[in-house]
């Protein structure tokens, strides 16, 4: 079953009697498999006699750059194939999304689109829902399928911290941890004529025509699409579930799910991803990664949802931005420019090492990303500066990045869900990192393994 708390009506009319398909926008969950939003447009499709159509529309995403578009285009070619092979049909075009779905839905019955939390995505959406609700009337039903509660099941505010969402999540979480069945393709799409105009058989070609960033590069690390990222999650189940609480924290010892590009772009749900952790046996590991999966996700979906100024300084906390200001005119032990930052050009050998390591994968350890953002704070000239910087880095280099979940973490290195700590010069009462920090693993084998991936993207 698909839970009723996941679907929402846009616009409210009955399906239209005659028509030549089911249309589902894609534009969130971009996967063929454990897909809410796609078995949902299966069931009317089905109950309507009708092919289904999936529709993506390519479009400039702020700040994405040549690395986001390859690892998104060529998972896109696995979920154009994956559903070719289950009968139904799939059309890329080079087009705002909501426009593309709009001109698309002439044709279908009705649409179904899946649900994105930042400013973009909701205003795709509210315009497609705009236009369906003139002339001609078009039935539009969002289907929630990247969270494992529903945002505003888990709550109907902005929640202070993980501490007050954890008890909510909780509470909700069995409900929607539904194992999603594939349904079956009554109709098969093999006759509709509609065609896209990107070849997704040629993803350098189709990179070559964006007008996108092109100095960011592809990555090797990560292999993009559903079929990797589930083999990625079954190697993490079975070699390093086990041990992740007692390692998270230690980058060098490389337990990490390596889940977070996949669940940004939609390449895997984070409902399936549960499912599978829980098969293994409970322990403190396997509760320690469903913290990390589910209640501190989902409170970053909390804030993009509540907070539209998510992605700027001003929606810090009052006493952290009233203690950075307060703490403005510290002296700073060194002093950076942006572009120093970028070049990895620190006195400190660890912090350019996490840098090198964004720069050539499009990856960071968590526990390093704290420090990275920490010490980004601790040596820019004011906070506000630092806070555009590390926005702009995290944007421009991680894969996961642009995403509510790292403008949260951002938001987290300058108080956001924090709480006032001891007070330091620079930080104020707002949470600092220091040479600490290296005790709790081994800091040179983590300079060694960055120098060999490094090596290894260069090929």
């Amino acid at each position: 079953m698909i839970s009723s708390a996941r679907l929402k009506i846009l616009v409210d009319a009955p399906p239209r009697p005659e028509a030549a398909y089911v249309l589902y926008w894609m534009q969130q969950s971009q996967r063929a498999e454990f897909n809410p939003a796609l078995e949902y447009a299966l069931e009317q499709a089905n109950a309507l006699d009708l092919p289904l159509l999936v529709c993506f529309g390519l479009t400039a995403f702020p700040e994405a750059n040549v690395r986001h578009y390859d690892f998104m285009l060529r998972g896109l070619a696995e979920v154009r194939r994956r559903l070719a092979e289950r009968g139904v049909g799939f059309v890329i075009r080079k087009e705002p999304p909501h426009e593309l779905a709009r001109r698309l839905a002439a044709d279908a019955a009705l649409v179904v689109c899946d649900r994105g939390y930042l400013k973009i995505q909701r205003t795709w959406r509210a315009r497609l829902a705009q236009g369906l609700a003139q002339d001609p009337h078009r039935r539009l039903v969002q289907v929630e399928g990247d969270v494992v509660v529903p945002v505003e099941v888990a709550s109907d505010k902005h929640e202070y911290a993980a501490r007050t969402i954890r008890p909510r999540i909780h509470r909700a979480w069995d409900d929607h941890l539904d194992h999603l069945q594939p349904r079956p393709v009554r109709r098969r799409a093999d006759g509709l004529d509609v065609a896209g105009d990107i070849d997704l058989d040629n993803v350098p070609g189709v990179l070559a025509g964006l007008k996108i960033d092109a100095t960011v590069g592809p990555v090797q690390r990560f292999a993009p699409g559903e079929g990797a990222a589930r083999e990625r999650l079954q190697a993490f189940v079975a070699r390093d579930l086990a041990r992740y609480g007692e390692l998270r924290g230690k980058p060098e010892a490389n337990v990490a799910s390596h889940m977070s590009p996949y669940l940004h772009f939609g390449q895997i749900s984070p409902v399936e991803i549960a499912l599978t952790a829980r098969r293994a046996p409970a322990s403190d590991s396997r509760a320690s990664y469903l913290e990390e999966l589910v209640v501190r996700r989902e409170l970053a979906m909390n804030h993009a949802f509540y907070e539209p100024g998510y992605d700027t300084y001003d929606v810090l906390p009052d006493w952290a931005r009233k203690t950075l200001a307060a703490h403005a005119a510290d002296p700073r032990p060194h002093l950076y420019t942006r572009a120093q930052f970028e070049a990895a050009e620190t006195h400190d050998p660890y912090w350019n090492a996490a840098m090198r390591e964004m720069r050539a994968t499009g990856y960071m350890h968590n526990h390093l990303r704290m420090y990275w953002g920490k010490k980004i704070l601790h040596w820019s000239a004011t906070p506000q500066e630092a806070f555009e910087t590390i926005l702009a880095l995290n944007n421009r280099w991680f894969l996961d990045g642009r995403d509510a979940n790292s403008f949260t973490n951002v938001g987290w290195i300058f108080g956001l869900h924090d709480r006032p700590w001891g007070p330091q010069p620079v930080f104020g009462t707002v949470r600092s990192m220091g040479a600490n920090t290296f005790k709790k693993f081994d800091a040179d084998a983590y300079v060694r393994q960055v120098t060999w991936l490094e090596a290894a993207e260069r090929g």
